[in-house]
């Protein structure tokens, strides 16, 4: 028998949601203020409501390049990052290959070191390679700090599918290939999915290798280029609320759009039958 939730749940949800959206309320009631009540006062709401900071925002800095490169960016690592976690993951978990068990091991330890740590050799690689600000220069070491997130939410997916399906598609004459193709890759697609939108998120808010590799303007992504609105004697808040709403909209459209998705792979597999 189902019971319905008190009065005290719906309490705390409203807090627990108006506590995790606080911050991007107050960017949003910034953003529309006047930029001299920005300073001067300290309420809520203005009643002389007004979109000069996005006027500004949009003129004063390239914001609409920046939002391509990072869209570009990130764009084609997901492709490239989740494209070769699937065959990784594949392969450890599916195939009799020796040693997954430290293959995994080396993949979480590479995972686990702080991107400050690398970030001098991959600069040095990167400029030896003549790729400093281009895309290229900055989707390598992308690829670099997803690899190893997407091959272990992968293969998490992979070692939940049945193991009689892939023997069936071998007595019926399928190479490995064919069995990937064919079979895993489609029961596997919501987790596929949800890794490409972690991956995808991380690409878009990603800010150390993009500040230290692409340092022309025109290359620059959204992160580093909302850094750049703030002048030697002044900070625009108003620009900078009103930057960080308009980047942050296309994520949240992304996620409300597939949210079905990215639940049905985050929860896929949690409930054994």
């Amino acid at each position: 028998m189902n019971k319905r939730a008190g009065i005290g749940f719906y309490i705390f949800l409203v807090i627990f949601v108006f506590l995790v959206m606080f911050p991007f309320i107050w960017v949003f009631l910034t953003s529309i203020k006047p930029v001299g009540e920005i300073f001067t006062s300290f309420s809520w709401f203005t009643s002389n409501p007004t979109v000069e900071s996005y006027e500004a925002a949009l003129t004063n800095r390239p914001l609409l390049r920046y939002m391509l490169n990072s869209f570009i960016v990130s764009t084609v690592t997901t492709i490239l990052a989740v494209g070769c976690a699937a065959f990784a993951s594949y392969a450890v978990t599916r195939l009799p290959i020796k040693g997954k068990g430290l293959f995994l091991g080396v993949v979480l330890a590479a995972s686990m070191f702080p991107q400050v740590a690398v970030i001098s050799p991959i600069f040095n690689i990167v400029t030896e390679l003549g790729l400093r600000n281009s895309y290229t220069g900055l989707i390598i070491p992308y690829m670099t700090i997803s690899l190893p997130l997407s091959i272990w939410i992968l293969s998490t997916f992979f070692q939940k599918i049945p193991f009689e399906l892939e023997e069936s598609a071998k007595l019926d004459g399928a190479s490995p290939f064919q069995t990937f193709r064919k079979i895993i890759l489609p029961l596997a697609t919501p987790g596929i999915f949800t890794t490409a939108i972690l991956v995808f998120i991380a690409a878009w808010n990603e800010y150390l290798f993009a500040l230290t590799i692409n340092s022309d303007d025109v290359w620059r992504t959204v992160p580093v280029g909302i850094s750049m609105y703030q002048s030697e004697y002044s900070v625009p808040w108003g620009d900078i609320s009103a930057a960080t709403v308009i980047v942050t909209i296309p994520i949240v459209i992304l996620v409300l759009i597939f949210q079905r998705r990215i639940v049905s792979g985050l929860t896929s597999g949690s409930v054994k039958e």
